[in-house]
């Protein structure tokens, strides 16, 4: 077989070399690197203004969730995958990036009381310790289906908040891949139709 080449094959390579020298990473530096990172620091403004390190998941968190964000609204609009999948993967994110919300504003209460209804609180009374003379006690005026009541909320509460945990992990960890290579004879479709979207290493485009 005669392999033959080009005048174009050749520029092209001569382009590449070129890209490589200091002029043309510089222009490329000022041009591109720049504004991207001028950008990135408006997207992430608030997330900057208030990280601190010792913060946990309120540190990481909002990161991911303006990341995501992002991400979902460019990959909708401007996305090339094909629409059952694309959709798919736009949806868990979105999802992902409500779950994270609720994390960072640790709001789980508030949606037990939803379902519930709201904890009851007395206003605060304190009486003489008997034990400690000159200290005093915080009365407690609840009564015994309030106490109940009150218990029954907080219980949902952390229920909730390790299912929006777990599910949320569930969503960056994806599908297992083995579960599609188990069967002999795989179709689009049958891809199609297992495939849910989730995955945090299957989310570009």
């Amino acid at each position: 077989m005669k392999i033959e080449t080009t005048d174009t094959f050749f520029n092209s390579v001569k382009q590449m070399v070129n890209r490589e020298k200091w002029y043309w990473k510089t222009w490329d530096f000022l041009r591109y690197d720049m504004p991207r990172f001028l950008k990135n620091l408006w997207l992430f403004r608030k997330d900057l203004y208030n990280y601190r390190w010792y913060s946990g998941q309120h540190a990481v968190l909002p990161f991911m969730k303006t990341a995501l964000m992002d991400m979902a609204a460019k990959i909708d609009e401007r996305g090339s995958e094909v629409e059952s999948s694309k959709s798919k993967k736009v949806m868990k994110m979105w999802r992902a990036a409500k779950l994270m919300e609720h994390c960072i504003e640790e709001n789980f209460i508030e949606l037990a009381e939803k379902e519930l209804g709201e904890i009851i609180h007395r206003d605060l009374e304190f009486e003489d310790a008997p034990d400690h003379p000159g200290c005093y006690q915080l009365v407690n005026n609840n009564t015994p289906e309030e106490e109940e009541h009150n218990t029954k909320v907080f219980a949902r509460a952390r229920e909730i908040e390790e299912s929006m945990w777990s599910e949320l992990w569930d969503i960056l960890k994806g599908q297992n891949p083995a579960e599609i290579k188990s069967l002999p004879e795989t179709t689009e479709k049958e891809y199609d139709d297992w495939y849910d979207g989730s995955g945090l290493r299957n989310w570009w485009d």
